[in-house]
């Protein structure tokens, strides 16, 4: 295989849809499972579109995900990625070079015009495409009109056959020349149209392979035409499917979450949604599912992508985050998770604290913040007591057993899991009463809640001083 060189080139409009990681992802373990190139362009020709900052963004969003690009222009030595709108006199010369080989036409047609022309297609039930009014124009007397007056310039597209080529994903593709536009091709404001710039930029680049998604498929004839045109090999072309809501409907903003900032904010690991997003459309083809990035880079395959629209399930992103946080080290977790548990205002507890509620809570969550906001207990005193565990779980007798076991604790000269539950066990048994009349009273006084993580270990890393304040804080408080 000839040097393998792939691109992800998303507009600045806004955040990074996971669509567009989907594609960079692609993209990327494609060029990097073939030793190749994976290169980063903002499609900006469209300026009317351009959001501030969403180019930052998208950077960001794909560095945090482990998708880098490895080459730019940069500027003033720094590093960056291919920005069209730097590049506008590239994308004339090559529009001029179409017209002087007669492969393009300048167009006159106004707006007026054009609506006129569409609303009769409409009515008449027919394809709404330009009917070439100025494509006959003698190009001396064209090029003087266009000295003077405001033109577009649009691709001349064979008026009759077909054109076929083969999709690495789909197979072979055919498209009839007479269902085609003569696409627009440089715009009247001087900038070129998405199809002139996306082939300019594509050759320029020596871009291998263009994977994609499959709503670029109907304008593939166009690009290839342009490439025809040039005299330029055709790169391979491969479209993904759409990514589906469960309800098969494309997956859009009306119907959760599409931003992969959201799901960062979230607290989704990297690796899950990474992971996650690799598999809408792919599979290693065993029952593997859990992969990390050097993993899919090695068994990527665009062979095993899939023709049908994939599935955006959020129980199986769930899953996935599940299966990444528990193989994680306790000590990259600590570095996760500190950084919320600081964002809430709480800035005294240790690392080492902090790694023992990951212990136990590792195994219970589905994202990051699950290890704060599921256990708001580890950080603070109860504010509220569940209604439903206090209805089941203490009794008249609770506050006088509690009393007993806080006398026991005291007398603990060393507060560890072992001394805890023989505490806690023989009050039972000098209480005459099952353990669990005192296990369950005492995980709602310390916790506020009927489930949690082991209560022996819950009470040794809350500590003897907080435990026996909580015990005493919920006689009071659930007479």
């Amino acid at each position: 295989m000839s040097s393998v060189r792939t691109r992800f080139a998303p507009s600045p409009t806004g955040y990074l849809h996971v669509g567009g990681l989907r594609t960079s992802l692609y993209n990327y373990l494609f060029a990097k499972h073939n030793n190749g190139s994976f290169i980063l362009r903002i499609e900006d020709t469209d300026q009317s579109r351009k959001v501030e900052g969403a180019t930052e963004n998208l950077i960001e969003s794909l560095h945090w995900a482990g998708i880098d690009f490895d080459e730019g222009p940069g500027k003033g030595g720094e590093f960056g990625p291919y920005i069209q709108s730097q590049r506008l006199k590239i994308y004339r010369d090559h529009v001029h070079q179409l017209l002087d080989n007669g492969r393009a036409y300048y167009c006159f047609c106004n707006s007026e015009r054009l609506d006129q022309l569409r609303k009769k297609q409409s009515e008449a039930n027919e394809a709404t495409i330009y009917d070439r009014h100025c494509r006959n124009i003698p190009y001396e007397e064209s090029k003087k009109r266009a000295e003077s007056g405001e033109y577009v310039v649009r691709m001349k597209v064979p008026l009759d056959g077909e054109l076929t080529f083969t999709d690495q994903i789909r197979g072979e593709v055919t498209f009839a020349y007479k269902i085609i536009d003569d696409q627009v091709i440089l715009k009247s404001d001087g900038y070129p149209t998405y199809h002139l710039a996306v082939v300019v930029d594509d050759h320029t680049m020596a871009i291998s392979h263009v994977i994609r998604g499959e709503e670029w498929l109907p304008s593939t004839p166009k690009h290839i035409l342009l490439y025809k045109a040039f005299g330029w090999e055709v790169p391979q072309f491969a479209h993904l499917p759409l990514l589906l809501n469960p309800d098969k409907s494309k997956l859009s903003k009306r119907q959760g979450d599409i931003a992969v900032e959201d799901y960062r904010a979230k607290g989704y690991l990297k690796e899950a949604l990474v992971n996650f997003v690799a598999f809408l459309g792919w599979n290693p083809g065993d029952n593997r599912e859990i992969f990390h990035m050097d993993e899919l880079v090695r068994e990527f395959s665009i062979e095993r992508a899939g023709k049908t629209g994939a599935i955006f399930n959020i129980d199986k992103l769930n899953w996935f985050n599940q299966q990444h946080i528990k193989i994680k080290g306790d000590d990259e977790l600590l570095s996760l998770v500190k950084p919320i548990i600081v964002q809430r205002g709480w800035t005294n507890f240790s690392d080492d604290y902090i790694k023992q509620v990951i212990g136990q809570m590792k195994e219970r969550v589905i994202v990051l913040h699950d290890f704060v906001n599921g256990c708001i207990y580890f950080y603070e005193d109860p504010a509220t007591y569940d209604e439903k565990a206090k209805a089941k779980n203490w009794t008249a007798d609770s506050p006088t057993q509690l009393t007993k076991l806080t006398e026991k604790f005291t007398a603990l000269s060393t507060f560890d899991l072992s001394n805890i539950e023989t505490a806690l066990r023989s009050t039972a048994e000098e209480l005459n009463v099952g353990a669990g009349k005192l296990i369950h009273p005492l995980r709602l006084a310390i916790s506020g809640v009927s489930q949690g993580p082991s209560l022996f270990h819950l009470v040794e890393i809350l500590g003897k001083e907080t435990t026996l304040r909580r015990i005493s804080l919920a006689i009071e408080r659930l007479q």
